[in-house]
């Protein structure tokens, strides 16, 4: 079908990109250059191992100096573990399966630790993920082939061919903690056969929203739901919530955050307590005590000796066999009992859960999932529900090419034009001011949020505004470029001058522990670097530094804070606002904010766009429009 075709191409085109950047950062790189892109861990000590399923070994290594660098290891990644003696030899891939902290614990694609590990100058590095690539490209390949099967009801829907149905007479279930349009989502949920959509603008309790109707699914049709994301943060968020209302969750595959309560839902910490497992420690070490006899017998010696060793060999796999088949009937009794299996959506395709069907898949933010990656999940489903907004951040697409041929448009987002029916808004909010909240609600959900009587008129104290736009025209404060990325000192300076009043202004009111939460946005990196400096030169402001996160659009996603600063940073002549034009990135940033939101920036650079335009006015209008010449 032409529909998988042209996104295969696309596929294709961003998984050559993201092997081109890879390879630029790797290829003609030093290690340190490569540590400081966070893409290699060296030194590393190795504090442990143990035997893993299969004939594979995981390791737990610990970096042991350069703590302070920031990385990009994460569980599930693929690595290579090496030593720096001679690392075009010295090297095994394996998969990271657990980070936390200095530590992480790699499996690797061998039964032992190899000879060269003894001898230090050992070290970790991140693989190019090929995995998540091919997991995609067999998806389409799948959908494209499904014409005649009955899975391509389904399909046909999600790609325009056909429309979903509903069924007309299901009896009510009420959700007494839900409003009005929350409880109209998690009815369609239940009457659709085939697709349902929920649009959760910002503080919309989209997460609540799902979760309840992910209860009532199971109430109503007692079967296994599959829920995924395209990230691991909010796999864990559902996967948290889900539990909290009694539902039986297995989490499937690595947690970003390592907590308590989130590995208790994992299918390592599952398998680990579960009764039959207590047989396979006792056979481990059995095996290991084979082993290790066998390796006692040196390298020159006689036929005797190369039996007995042979035999002691093959009686640790023998052992180690054993342990493989408890261990998958531990998987199966844990798979089969989950009322809800939570992955992301290339995990969804992981060995233990590969071949499952569902009657039900939900898709958690899907407007930042990558259409190709959605269909790995769908392909399992008879019915989807996907959630998310596509109003905010997309998915991030490493070539420009693909991007525009199509790949930055979500399968959320062709549905929500396709089948109108299909979808739920949810029209109330719980987090903003009523002013912080109407221009977004004006231009892109239209005017159809508003927001609940507890957060509409919240403020800081008595009498404050909400909003607020300081214009920078005519300030002379022009941008500078630094390296590939825009920076305004001037206007970073304004930002903490008015931030200091502010924080002055507001020290009557509160206790420091209950002092309002900040952040200060910019969608530029190098502002960051100025507005950081600056904070950190700012005496007045050192008491409230942790009460205080400075941070980009795409940072802040899913987040919220009493008062939001943006740092809009364009100034120049030619009114060349670069990628501020994304405004989908803009809505993000605007609605983090409860109760303040001040936007500092240039009006005669911003308003040839008139989404900046009219955002202005509307600050106008309410009172809210200042110029920045108050301040110097």
């Amino acid at each position: 079908m032409d529909y998988f075709k042209q996104l295969l191409e696309l596929v294709k085109i961003e998984r050559e990109e993201d092997r081109t950047q890879y390879r630029k950062l790797t290829e003609t790189t030093s290690i340190a250059e490569r540590r400081a892109n966070g893409l290699t861990w060296y030194p590393i000590a190795i504090r442990g191992s143990e035997p893993s399923r299969g004939d594979y070994l995981t390791v737990e290594v610990e970096r042991t100096t350069h703590h302070d660098i920031s990385h990009q290891f994460r569980a599930g990644m693929p690595a290579l573990f090496f030593s720096n003696h001679d690392p075009k030899t010295d090297r095994v891939e394996g998969t990271i399966s657990y980070q936390s902290g200095n530590r992480l614990k790699i499996t690797l694609l061998t039964d032992e630790l190899p000879d060269w590990s003894r001898d230090g100058k050992l070290g970790v590095e991140l693989l190019f993920d090929d995995k998540s690539y091919d997991e995609m490209q067999d998806a389409l390949k799948l959908a494209s082939t499904l014409s005649d099967k009955p899975q391509n009801r389904l399909v046909q829907i999600l790609t325009g061919q056909a429309s979903p149905t509903f069924q007309a007479d299901i009896a009510p279930f009420p959700i007494p903690q839900l409003n009005e349009s929350q409880q109209r989502a998690v009815d369609k949920i239940r009457a659709a056969n085939e697709l349902a959509i929920v649009h959760g603008p910002p503080g919309t309790g989209k997460t609540t929203t799902l979760v309840q109707a992910i209860r009532a699914l199971i109430k109503q049709d007692h079967k296994q739901i599959l829920v995924v994301a395209p990230s691991n943060t909010a796999v864990d968020l559902l996967s948290e919530k889900l539990h909290e209302q009694g539902l039986n969750v297995l989490r499937v595959g690595n947690p970003a955050r390592v907590s308590e309560r989130l590995m208790a839902l994992t299918l390592d910490q599952k398998m680990a307590d579960h009764p039959q497992m207590k047989e396979t420690k006792k056979l481990k070490k059995q095996a290991g005590e084979f082993k290790n006899m066998a390796h006692k017998y040196k390298r020159n010696f006689g036929k005797a000796e190369r039996d007995q060793r042979k035999a002691l060999f093959d009686e640790a796999h023998r052992i180690m066999k054993e342990v493989t088949d408890i261990e998958q009937y531990v998987i199966d009794d844990l798979v089969a009992k989950a009322q809800v299996i939570t992955a992301t959506l290339v995990g969804s395709n992981q060995y233990m859960i590969r071949n499952l069907r569902f009657h039900t898949v939900v898709i958690d933010e899907a407007g930042q999932a990558l259409e190709p990656a959605c269909w790995i999940p769908i392909l399992k489903a008879q019915k989807v529900v996907f959630a998310g907004d596509h109003c905010q951040l997309p998915p991030t697409i490493k070539s420009q090419e693909a991007a525009r041929k199509g790949l930055n448009t979500t399968l959320l987002e062709k549905c929500v034009a396709l089948h109108p029916e299909a979808v739920s808004l949810l029209e109330e909010q719980y987090r903003m001011h009523e002013h912080i909240m109407g221009y977004s609600s004006q231009v892109f959900y239209a005017n159809q949020v508003k927001a609940h009587p507890s957060v509409a008129a919240h403020a800081l104290f008595a009498g404050d505004t909400s909003l607020q736009f300081i214009d920078t025209a005519g300030c002379g404060f022009d941008e500078k470029l630094e390296g590939t990325s825009s920076t305004n000192p001037e206007e970073a300076a304004l930002l903490m001058k008015h931030l200091t009043e502010l924080a002055a202004e507001l020290g009557p009111h509160y206790l420091p522990h209950n002092f309002p939460t900040i952040a200060i946005i910019s969608p530029y990196k190098q502002q960051l670097v100025a507005l950081n400096e600056q904070l950190l030169h700012t005496p007045e402001l050192q008491p409230y530094l942790p009460k205080i996160s400075v941070n980009t659009i795409d940072s802040f996603q899913g987040q919220e804070r009493d008062i939001v600063y943006i740092s809009m940073t364009r100034s120049n002549a030619a009114g060349d606002i670069g990628f501020l034009s994304d405004i989908r990135r803009m809505n993000v940033a605007m609605t983090r904010a409860r109760k303040k939101l001040i936007i500092v920036g240039d009006s005669a650079t911003l308003a040839g766009l008139p989404f900046y335009a009219d955002f202005i006015t509307y600050s106008e209008n309410l009172n809210g429009y200042r110029s920045a010449w108050e301040w110097l």
